[in-house]
């Protein structure tokens, strides 16, 4: 018997409590000290006045693109794509900004991690079984 299941020894799962699992880890890993320092962070950016602005001075540069390439006018496109350089480079170099770009690395890093343990656990039962 699973202790976690009282489920007898090779009794099979379904999909639907497969994914009520995988909504389980997604629970613990969102309440995770990671993800929390994360949403700190976002809520900074967020409410971080300078750093809205040039957001979306990049965004409004960024449509200003699309509009110019459907003209086909390439002068404007390489100008506004200098502008935006500029300004990514302000934002880039804002240590908030730095902070939260390496806090959504250490996310992602916990997410593949997390993917490619249970892969690795579901792949070593996969092998003991044909084994």
């Amino acid at each position: 018997m699973h202790e976690e299941d009282n489920r007898p020894e090779g009794d099979k799962v379904g999909r639907e409590e497969i994914l009520n699992k995988a909504r389980e880890l997604a629970a613990i890993i969102a309440r995770s000290e990671e993800a929390e320092t994360f949403r700190k962070a976002e809520a900074k950016i967020d409410q971080n006045g300078h750093i809205q602005t040039l957001i979306n001075a990049i965004k409004k540069k960024q449509k200003e693109i699309v509009a110019f390439e459907s003209l086909g006018n390439t002068t404007m496109v390489g100008k506004i794509d200098q502008e935006i350089a500029v300004l990514q480079k302000e934002l880039d170099d804002i240590p908030l900004v730095r902070e939260y770009q390496q806090l959504q690395v250490d996310m992602n890093d916990l997410l593949q991690s997390t993917v490619g343990a249970v892969k690795d656990i579901v792949s070593a039962h996969l092998e003991l079984e044909r084994s």
